[in-house]
């Protein structure tokens, strides 16, 4: 075997496991979310694997040091890497009761289910660099610079996997296809190489496979990754997995593990009957005067936007939103398109540095169900937004809980009460949404609740009755988030294991 097909074959490898590490991030994303601890246990889990095959991989070289055995270890990895996302479908649809129904078991099984398929492909993967070192060693006086050579092919090969995938394959491909071209790379040196040492037989299989994914990746391209009822566009963005519902004229939102909706659209409707409503009360926490100017942290596809256009015709407004292919989604079928809304593609901290504007209103609602960006929920991020207040300003965040469990509330509260001296809390019945307001100025509930008693617009009396009885100050208790510790992914953890274990207990006969 020629040192230039070991370079190649070594250099594939490495392309292959860096790219299908984020791949599979990409798979599981739309089931089980992006969290620290789901990116923690695929890595945990890929470091295992590559460990298992650098050490199975050398073994095997000095048992049978053949380099048709390499190229069939390549050719295995590559039918594993294409096969994957194929096989892992039907596993990853039992998640959606498992998670609507919070039945932790059969969820966790689901997930473990995924990992265990990535065990095949990755120990391959892991085989290869020991491998190609037993072959390419002709002199033990020069292992240390071959070795150095191959291991460095090998990192440049996964440097541009990771590059490659985020950039360019998984948004413009998608997530099975991006797979399948790793497969068929995989599959390709293999064959290749079968041929030149001349194993007709086995160079005519690994091109059958390569074949065969092929043509698996053109059956029904655009099926669904994670099919739900009413879903009218699906779509993968660089940030996530994204889809559009719409049921009797109500278009939802949802992204990734789909446990809450992130824009609602009504055509000619103002109210929804949600949280989204209450944030239109939030301007008079300060003053009896309509805003003039608003700031969304977590745009979406526009929700609060419209509905702010819609009670204040004359407000100026900018939205930032990370995701590109969200606003574009928000452009095309939310009828995201107010003449009196600047939209700003950035991170929500990132932007507010470039931005020296101030805001009667900013409204953070940023935070997706069942997780939260940790920089956008600590005192430094809400100082940050405090220096971004009018006079009059209000900051207005929106914040999940279940029935039993406001934890996230308290420590959100608490942690802005450590920059405001006024926290309220505005809650929609039969919402599992509670909106803090926070402002720079003391004011009491009883002002508030006179400011809003005093309106005469028809639409904000409406939200206004409904939501004063249920209007309360914060008082105090949980934990405080800052940029140098937060335990905001830990808290939201233990509340939905919480939460899974009071549906156990509820559920049993």
């Amino acid at each position: 075997m020629s040192s230039r097909l070991l370079q190649i074959t070594v250099f594939c490898a490495g392309f292959a496991s860096l790219g299908v590490e984020l791949a599979a991030s990409r798979l599981l994303a739309p089931f089980f979310g992006a969290s620290l601890l789901v990116w923690a246990n695929l890595i945990g889990v890929i470091l295992i694997y590559l460990s298992v095959g650098y050490w199975l991989g050398g073994r095997w070289a000095d048992r049978d040091p053949n380099p048709r055995t390499l190229l069939l270890i390549l050719a295995g990895a590559g039918l594993a890497v294409g096969v994957l996302p194929f096989a892992a479908a039907p596993l990853l649809e039992l998640a959606i009761p498992a998670l609507a129904q919070f039945n932790a078991e059969l969820g966790l099984v689901s997930f473990l289910g995924v990992v265990i398929l990535f065990a095949i492909p990755v120990t391959l993967l892991g085989c290869v660099p020991p491998f190609a070192l037993r072959l390419a060693t002709r002199d033990v006086r020069t292992v240390g610079a071959t070795g150095g050579g191959l291991y460095a092919l090998s990192t440049i090969g996964s440097i541009l996997g990771v590059y490659l995938t985020v950039f360019w394959m998984i948004p413009t491909l998608g997530t099975r296809v991006t797979f399948v071209v790793f497969a068929a790379a995989l599959l390709a040196v293999a064959f290749f190489g079968l041929t030149i040492t001349r194993a007709k037989i086995l160079s005519f299989l690994a091109l059958l496979f390569l074949l065969l994914l092929l043509g698996l990746a053109r059956v029904n391209p655009t099926r669904s990754i994670k099919p739900l009822p009413n879903a009218i566009h699906e779509t993968e963005s660089a940030y996530n997995f994204i889809q559009v519902i719409e049921e009797d004229h109500l278009r939802l939102l949802t992204v990734n593990e789909g446990q809450a909706y992130q824009s609602v659209y009504y055509p000619g409707m103002v109210l929804l009957g949600g949280y989204w409503d209450l944030f239109l009360l939030t301007p008079y926490l300060n003053t009896p005067e309509p805003p003039r100017s608003l700031l969304v942290v977590g745009l979406a596809a526009g929700t609060v936007t419209k509905q702010f256009a819609q009670v204040y015709p004359d407000i100026q407004m900018d939205g930032i939103e990370i995701d590109p292919e969200i606003v574009r989604m928000g452009r095309e079928l939310f009828d995201m398109r107010e003449p009196n809304l600047n939209v700003i593609v950035d991170d929500g901290r990132a932007a507010l540095r470039k931005n020296d504007k101030r805001y009667d209103v900013i409204v953070v609602d940023a935070y997706r169900q069942p997780y939260v960006p940790f920089h956008l929920a600590t005192v430094e991020y809400y100082r940050e937004l405090g220096a971004h207040l009018s006079a009059r300003g209000v900051i207005a965040l929106n914040a999940a809980r279940t029935p039993s469990d406001a934890r996230l509330v308290n420590a959100l509260a608490q942690t802005l009460q450590q920059v405001f001296p006024t926290v309220l809390l505005l809650e929609y019945p039969n919402d599992t949404n509670t909106v803090i307001l926070a402002s720079p100025q003391p004011v009491t509930l009883d002002e508030y609740r006179a400011r809003l008693d005093a309106l005469e617009n028809p639409t904000l009396r409406e939200i206004a009755d409904i939501a004063l009885p249920y209007a309360r100050v914060f008082d105090g208790g949980g934990l405080v988030f800052t940029d140098d510790k937060s335990a905001v992914e830990n808290l939201i953890h233990s509340i939905i294991l919480d939460a899974t274990i009071f549906a156990g207990e509820k559920n049993k006969p």
